[in-house]
């Protein structure tokens, strides 16, 4: 009985001493390639911070955060900001920081946003289109506007109007190769694009927007729940601002379009760019 009794007290302390940790972090991915890019991008911060993180890929992970089911979703302060006040008029990065940080309802917050890092919807021309109007300046585009043609590929995000001018019914492509091939027969003035698509081509000249904005900012931008991050963690995912730029993205977006996987692209960039360095 005595052996019993001390084999039962050594079980009570042997129990007594595991303490199961904390649940997995849960970062939110649609099943878009440059969404699991961004995705591998704060697990990475996260991880480095000491949290345990699982990955889950929705087909709307805004409403798998809303809901708690994720704790945190990167993406674009432009395309969040649709969501909560889609008839906002914010157009500039921080105007549309800012607009954001107002529109997200109780329970959920916004990390730093990258200001050289966007995906923001561009239009391209020919560099005979941008001689001919003497700018490479969206007002250019504007100043030109009575009988534009402007293409995109399907589904394809594009602005309905620039500045005064209203563009015509959009022109819808299959591909990027299609589109990019009516551009340059003249079948179309102008095609949308974006700062962060890889498969723009080089012969051709994508329009910059100046102050102020015409087009809405698309900066890369966290959204997460509040109270659910520490503080060290918080610090790590706001460092991923610090290291993203517009070329690092486009350069990552076109190695998964090639075949690689997202997070060894991820591991590789982030071993040339560590965090909080």
């Amino acid at each position: 009985m005595r052996r019993l009794a001390l084999g039962w007290v050594a079980l009570l302390i042997a129990g007594c001493g595991v303490h199961p940790g904390p649940p997995p972090l849960s970062v939110g991915t649609s099943p878009d390639p440059q969404s699991q890019i961004l995705a591998q991008l704060y697990v990475s911060a996260l991880r480095g911070a000491g949290a345990a993180v699982r990955v889950e890929t929705l087909a709307d992970p805004v409403a798998g955060l809303e809901t708690g089911q994720l704790t945190l979703v990167p993406g674009f302060t432009g395309r969040f900001l649709a969501v909560f006040a889609p008839d906002s008029a914010a157009r500039s990065d921080r105007q549309v920081y800012w607009a954001l940080a107002g529109a997200l309802p109780e329970g959920l917050a916004v990390g730093d946003y990258a200001m050289t890092a966007a995906d923001k919807p561009a239009l391209a021309v020919t560099k005979a289109t941008a001689t001919a109007w003497g700018d490479t300046d969206l007002r250019a585009l504007v100043r030109h506007c009575s009988g534009l043609v402007v293409g995109g590929v399907a589904g394809v995000r594009a602005p309905a109007a620039v500045g005064r001018c209203t563009l015509p019914r959009l022109r819808e492509f299959p591909d990027d190769a299609a589109l990019f091939a009516a551009l340059r027969a003249r079948q179309i003035s102008a095609a949308w694009t974006s700062t962060a698509d890889p498969a723009v081509p080089d012969d051709t000249v994508l329009l910059t927007d100046g102050r102020p904005a015409l087009v809405r900012a698309e900066n890369v931008v966290p959204l997460y729940r509040r109270n659910e991050l520490t503080e060290p963690q918080l610090l790590a995912v706001n460092q991923v601002a610090g290291v993203l730029d517009t070329d690092a993205l486009a350069d990552m977006r076109r190695r998964v379009a090639g075949g690689a996987d997202p997070q060894a692209v991820v591991d590789a960039f982030l071993e040339e760019h560590p965090l909080g360095r």
